[in-house]
């Protein structure tokens, strides 16, 4: 393990100001483990201010892990509904049934253990360790990367791998003993707050002193940026296919993107020319519903982490019986988990149904 220079003084330092200056959240109010965990999944590539209602309503819905064990998939990805990256809500929920089967309802509290359940990796695992148990395990979100890329004036040459390892090493050595879980809150408290990605508040910063990237003059030099890779723009064709009041759903398989969720059908395109009649080929073919009037319903867009979508809505009158899928009528629309995009769609059907009444 790697010495740390003037470890008790950033130690000490770090406490004092945490101290002082802790943010109040929902999730340090509780030393449950169960609120805990949920909080660390919640906070996955998500923004504390985005998460707090959805952690209050999530632990309002399902108070211990055996009420979430014995949820339908549904139910859970209804109350997580909105808050993105739905992978997490499934692999929360199996685990949940995982810790009630293998360890009886109880979060385990050993690495091995907490490693071996779905959606928990190396940096989940320290923090529910540090936190729920004040077990001395070491952290590497964003903000502590940041904090100790600057601290220590660590870049990511020669090798990013290299780099990473000197993080985790710095993380693990510089934990006080007895004092794990609010060293590790100070390390992202002082990330979040002071030192940001962009115009740190040195002048505020208890490790100022002891910084190397202070010292150097050029604190943000640190972590290294990494260049934005252009994402690619899909476009869709989607079809709200109606009749007498009801629509047609469709649910997207349990594993993948945004899987569980329903939608309205919609395939990928090409090409925009003749978008109605590409929209009836494909519903007759592959529904077997033909269309017998078929007028635009509006653009909708919305951005996923490796891609920005555009989804070009019709509303579609059909012939015949309701044979395939699930037909709900437009009242009971928002009994059905879907992502931001199809929700939005869902909204403004349900508004252009209460002006035709």
């Amino acid at each position: 393990m790697k010495l740390v220079p003037q470890k008790g003084e950033i130690q000490k330092n770090l406490l004092h100001w945490f101290k002082r200056n802790a943010r109040d959240l929902p999730w340090r109010r509780t030393r449950s483990p169960y609120a805990i965990w949920v909080s660390e999944i919640m906070l996955q590539q998500t923004q504390v201010p985005t998460v707090i209602p959805y952690y209050k309503r999530f632990l309002k819905t399902f108070p211990t892990v055996r009420r979430l064990a014995k949820a339908d998939l549904s139910e859970v990805l209804m109350v997580w509904e909105g808050l993105g990256y739905y992978s997490r809500a499934r692999n929360l929920h199996k685990a949940s049934q995982e810790v009630l089967s293998r360890f009886k309802g109880k979060l385990p509290y050993t690495l091995d253990d907490l490693l071996s359940l779905p959606g928990i990796g190396r940096y989940t695992a320290g923090a529910i360790l540090s936190i729920a148990f004040n077990k001395e395990a070491p952290i590497l979100d964003g903000n502590v990367k940041r904090v100790l890329s600057r601290l220590f004036a660590i870049s990511n040459s020669p090798g990013r791998d290299k780099a990473e390892g000197l993080l985790w090493n710095f993380s693990e050595t510089l934990i006080p003993k007895g004092h794990a879980g609010s060293f590790n809150q100070a390390l992202m408290d002082l990330g979040s707050m002071i030192c940001t990605p962009r115009d740190p508040q040195c002048i505020h910063c208890p490790l100022s002193r002891l910084c190397k990237a202070k010292t150097e003059g050029n604190p943000e030099k640190y972590p290294a940026r990494e260049a934005k890779k252009r994402i690619p723009h899909i476009h869709a064709a989607g079809a709200v296919i109606q009749k007498n009041g009801e629509v047609l759903l469709t649910q997207r398989p349990p594993k993948g993107l945004l899987g569980g969720l329903w939608e309205f059908p919609n395939w990928k395109i090409e090409c925009r020319e003749g978008l109605q009649e590409q929209l009836k080929r494909w519903i007759k073919s592959e529904l077997g519903i033909r269309v017998k009037s078929i007028k635009p319903l509006g653009s909708f867009n919305q951005t996923f982490s490796h891609f920005k979508l555009t989804l070009h809505v019709n509303l579609c009158h059909i012939h015949g019986e309701k044979k395939y899928g699930t037909w709900v009528p437009v009242r009971d629309l928002h009994l059905f988990p879907m992502s931001r995009l199809h929700r939005i769609i869902a909204r403004t059907i349900g508004e252009k149904f209460q002006e035709m009444r």
